[in-house]
């Protein structure tokens, strides 16, 4: 069949590099099928292997594929074969026995890279979507080279699989079209969406809150899914994101040739159909497109495609960010550790002060006390930030928490408390200790009252801690008695519930049925 194929395209006055593109395959092999007769070709390509095999009429395709490219898994032969022949039907063990004794019979030889990944538990359906990017080489018609950028999604429990390609880098505004393009496709968005700490949606983290970009965080609560970042390379957050990044890259990239980037996302959603989501799951042992099927009716509904457009505050003062930073002049300007605060509007009062060289003073309230000055920088984009601002690394962690524990009374209940936040924020005790430090120096007269307040009420975050000590801060021109009951009284009033009506109280009064 090839052999026909070649003579073919060589009548039609195709040249031997345009046959090997057309055919992939090298363009040795397309030479030395032209010197041959068509006999010595059947000669060629029928050295029996065994016995006769379902795969033997396409024997000189594959062999002209392992030839060019030897780094050829008999999963992306599969795929190529049905690219070719859409009316195959043959199953994938079927391939892979006869692409091993092809190899062992012509000696092509292929390199094994091994990962080692662990298992991660099953989710339930509809609950987690993963999402990563890659990005790949490809080879041209026109014999040139090309970098094309792809995202992927894969739906944790199902493993179907969803992907679009573009030829230059991804935006934030990029991803978002294709999260929208991505509900679309599957008809719907699950609880939660894990991924990197990639520049494209993520800022960086503040004591165990997740900083999103502005633009990705409008869209997040939006959708409201849920947002769980992990590390990069990191197989026990999203070890099936990555394997379907390089089963796109291994199966489908691989030496495929490039025309335009329509065609190429049309292809790719036709390997998903073919064989991205149709061929059997090594480790479910079902296929993609029938578990989702049964997944799809699990996934919350989305309306439209959304758009995002972001205004912004030209009022002297400003909102302190997650990241403990304002924004001025397209520049980001770093507050004190701990400025950003839950709950509250988050507002400082900025002034610009100085003629030859600017500064921009940052104050809590308006006429207050200056927690932050830097100089006004003339670029964009930049940080600018002050060493002080940032988390104290001078000394370890545990010589940080046994610091904080000598400024207490009883260094043995304070031990428990930084052991239990350590325990409960083990990514996060350096932010967690450093924000009550400031508490310390803050307040020294409170911090007990503040640490028996906490043990009571089991309060094992330093933000509590800090909440707390500005309350109490607040009630220093009270009685001592008020102080007191702060913490050993339960609330005014507790004892008093509020009473309920029935529900067809209020549908009669509404004008409703009963």
């Amino acid at each position: 069949m090839l052999y026909v194929k070649i003579h073919e395209l060589r009548k039609r006055k195709f040249k031997v590099a345009q046959i090997a593109k057309e055919l992939k395959i090298s363009r040795p092999t397309v030479y030395k099928y032209l010197e041959m007769t068509f006999d010595e070709a059947r000669a060629y390509t029928e050295q029996p292997l065994e016995k006769k095999k379902k795969l033997d009429h396409y024997k000189d395709w594959i062999l002209a594929w392992l030839e060019e490219y030897p780094h050829l898994s008999s999963a992306q032969i599969h795929d190529w074969l049905l690219e070719r022949y859409p009316d195959l039907l043959v199953g994938g063990s079927t391939v892979r026995s006869y692409v091993k004794d092809i190899r062992e019979f012509y000696q092509i030889e292929k390199k094994i890279m091994v990962r080692q990944y662990e298992a991660v538990p099953e989710q339930p359906m509809g609950k987690q979507l993963q999402v990563d990017w890659g990005e790949t080489k490809q080879k041209t018609i026109d014999n040139k080279e090309i970098k094309l950028y792809f995202i992927a999604f894969v739906l944790s429990h199902s493993r179907h699989k969803y992907m679009e390609w573009q030829a230059r880098p991804f935006t934030t505004r990029d991803a978002i079209r294709c999260h929208e393009n991505a509900f679309q496709f599957y008809g719907g968005r699950t609880e939660e969406i894990v991924y990197d700490q990639d520049h494209l949606i993520t800022v960086s983290e503040n004591a165990g809150q997740l900083l999103l970009t502005a633009e990705f965080q409008s869209y997040v609560n939006e959708r409201k899914f849920k947002v769980h970042l992990c590390r990069r390379a990191d197989p026990e957050s999203k070890g099936m994101i990555e394997n379907v990044v390089k089963y796109i890259k291994g199966n489908f990239a691989d030496s495929r040739v490039f025309s335009d980037v329509n065609d190429w996302n049309e292809r790719a959603l036709q390997w998903l159909q073919r064989t991205g989501n149709h061929q059997v799951h090594q480790t479910t042992k079902k296929r993609p497109a029938e578990v989702f099927l049964l997944e799809k009716q699990h996934l919350q509904p989305v309306s439209s495609l959304l758009s995002y457009e972001s205004t912004n505050n030209q009022s002297i003062t400003r909102s302190v960010s997650k990241d403990n930073t304002i924004r001025y002049k397209s520049n980001r300007y770093s507050v004190p550790l701990g400025t950003y605060q839950t709950m509250t509007e988050n507002l400082v009062w900025v002034e610009v002060t100085g003629d030859e060289q600017q500064e921009l003073v940052i104050r809590k309230e308006a006429n207050g006390e200056i927690i932050a000055e830097h100089i006004i920088s003339s670029e964009k984009g930049k940080l600018i930030q002050n060493r002080h601002h940032t988390r104290d690394r001078s000394k370890g962690i545990k010589e940080l928490q046994e610091r904080l524990i000598s400024y207490f009374e009883d260094p043995t209940q304070a031990a428990a408390y930084f052991d239990e936040i350590s325990q409960r924020y083990p990514r996060y005790r350096r932010d967690q200790f450093a924000i009550i430090n400031k508490v310390i120096q803050q307040y020294p007269a409170l911090i007990e009252t503040v640490l028996i307040k906490c043990m009571t009420e089991k309060l094992y975050n330093a933000n509590d801690f800090r909440d707390i000590a500005h309350h109490l801060d607040t009630l220093r021109d009270e009685p001592i008695k008020e102080v007191q009951s702060f913490y050993t009284s339960p609330p005014k009033h507790s004892h008093i519930k509020a009473s309920t009506r029935s529900l067809n109280a209020y549908t009669s009064i509404l004008g409703g049925r009963a």
